[in-house]
């Protein structure tokens, strides 16, 4: 999630940038702003998201509510008693993590 939150954050300041005048206009930077006016989810992000078919908008909202949810679990530093599964990236590591704990306790 850090990984895509860098790109998101890096790719829009060196847009805005870019925009502005202080820096050259790249093919990535057009890419990117034909990309978000169509309201596409921009390649250069979707190969550090989680798969989804989502328009730009939905699939943002998507993406804070998944970050919400890390940032609750990590002030606790504790397992939650309900976890929305299919927002975490990897649902299978943290199932599998969940039955080896569970194994070990018992």
């Amino acid at each position: 999630m850090n990984t895509l939150l860098q790109e998101i954050r890096g790719s829009l300041t060196d847009l805005d940038s870019g925009l502005k005048g202080a820096l050259n206009i790249t093919d990535a930077m057009e890419m990117l702003a034909r990309q978000l006016s169509l309201n596409l989810v921009p390649g250069s992000w979707e190969k550090y998201a989680y798969f989804s078919k989502k328009n730009l908008i939905d699939w943002f909202a998507d993406m804070l509510l998944r970050v919400i949810q890390l940032v609750e679990w990590q002030e606790v530093l504790d397992t939650p008693a309900v976890v929305w599964i299919s927002g975490l990236f990897n649902p299978m590591s943290y199932l599998t993590a969940i039955m080896q704990v569970t194994a070990r306790a018992n």
